[in-house]
C-alpha cells in the first residue's frame, strides 16, 4: 500500500476581532498562545497562525510581545510560526515590525483593501465594521519587508480580484514560486462562503500554486471538507470558528484542529509533520533566525 498523502494543517490560534465574552478559551497573553500553540501541534497542526494580544485581549504590534511569543513556541516544539500584518489604522511600517524584531517562517500578507465587518441578523446591527485598508504601495512595503527578513509571504485573499493582485508583484519579481495562497471565504465585505466559490477561487489560481482553505464561521468544516476533496490544505481555530459543532464549542484549539485531522483521515489523508510541512511548503531546512 502506498503511504497517505499528506496536507498541512494550520490553526490561527486567537485573532483579534473575537473576545472572551464571546469564548471563554480565546488565548491573550503570551503564556496561553504558546499553551495553544503546544495543544494544536499536539493535535496535528504544523503550522500555527498568530496575533499578537495585550493581557487584556487587545490587539498589539509590540515586537517584544511577539518576540516572547515566538520563543515560547519554539522553546516546546517545532512547529512553524506564521505572523499577521493586518491591521487597521497602522502603518505598514507598525505592521511590520515585528517582523524584523522576530522573523517567523511566513507571514500574512493581505492582497486588497476591502470592507470587513461583522454582522448579527438576530441583532440587527453591526457588531464590528472598518475598511481594511491595503493599496499597492502597501503590499510592496509588506512584501519588502518580509523579503528583507526572508519570511515567506502567505497570500490572504478575501475574494477573488485579490487572486488577481499577486500578478504585478509576480511581474515586479517581489513575489516568486511557490506562491502560498490562502482563500478566506465568509468574511462580510469578501468572497461568501460556498463550496461554489471556493472552487471558482482554487481555478482562478496560477500554475503550482500552493493553497489552504480559510472558512469564517459555521461554513469552516463544509470548506473544509470541500478544500480536503480539491487537493487543498486547510486552517482553523479559534481565529476563525468557535465550534466543532452546532452548540458545542471547542475547549481548545487542539479540539479544532483534532477534528480536522480525523477529516482528513477519513478520506486516506495525514497531517504533515512540521519538518514535513515545511518541505512541502519549499521553506528549506532551517528556522528563520
Amino acid at each position: 500500500m502506498s503511504p497517505a498523502k499528506k496536507i498541512v494543517v494550520t490553526a490561527a490560534l486567537t485573532g483579534v476581532a473575537a473576545n472572551r465574552k464571546q469564548c471563554p478559551h480565546l488565548p491573550y497573553t503570551p503564556a496561553e498562545i504558546a499553551a495553544e500553540a503546544k495543544r494544536a501541534h499536539d493535535a496535528g497542526a504544523a503550522i500555527v497562525h498568530i496575533h499578537g494580544r495585550e493581557d487584556d485581549g487587545r490587539p498589539s504590534f509590540r515586537p517584544e510581545l511577539f518576540a516572547e511569543i515566538r520563543d515560547r513556541i519554539r522553546a516546546d516544539g517545532p512547529v512553524l510560526l506564521n505572523f499577521s500584518t493586518g491591521a487597521i489604522g497602522l502603518s505598514m511600517d507598525e505592521r511590520t515590525a515585528h517582523i524584523r524584531r522576530a522573523p517567523p517562517e511566513m507571514a500574512a500578507l493581505n492582497m486588497g483593501s476591502m470592507n470587513y465587518a461583522i454582522y448579527s441578523e438576530k441583532a440587527k446591527k453591526f457588531h464590528f465594521e472598518a475598511v481594511f485598508h491595503n493599496s499597492f504601495p502597501e503590499i510592496v512595503q509588506c512584501v519588502t519587508a518580509l523579503a528583507e527578513s526572508g519570511v515567506r509571504p502567505e497570500l490572504e485573499c478575501f475574494d477573488l480580484g485579490h487572486i488577481g493582485n499577486t500578478r504585478p508583484l509576480v511581474d515586479l519579481g517581489l513575489l516568486k514560486d511557490p506562491l502560498q495562497f490562502s482563500l478566506i471565504l465568509g468574511v462580510l465585505g469578501g468572497i461568501p462562503a460556498s463550496t461554489r466559490n471556493l472552487v471558482t477561487m482554487q481555478a482562478s489560481l496560477p500554475p503550482r500554486a500552493i493553497w489552504q482553505v480559510i472558512g469564517i464561521g459555521d461554513e469552516q468544516w463544509p470548506l473544509v471538507a470541500a478544500a480536503l476533496s480539491m487537493g487543498g490544505n486547510v486552517r482553523v481555530g479559534m481565529e476563525d470558528n468557535f465550534y466543532l459543532s452546532a452548540g458545542i464549542m471547542a475547549r481548545s484549539n487542539g479540539d479544532l484542529v483534532e477534528k480536522a485531522v480525523r477529516m482528513a483521515r477519513d478520506v486516506g489523508l495525514e497531517p504533515a509533520s512540521a519538518p514535513e510541512a515545511r518541505e512541502m511548503l519549499g521553506l528549506g531546512g532551517g528556522r528563520a533566525s
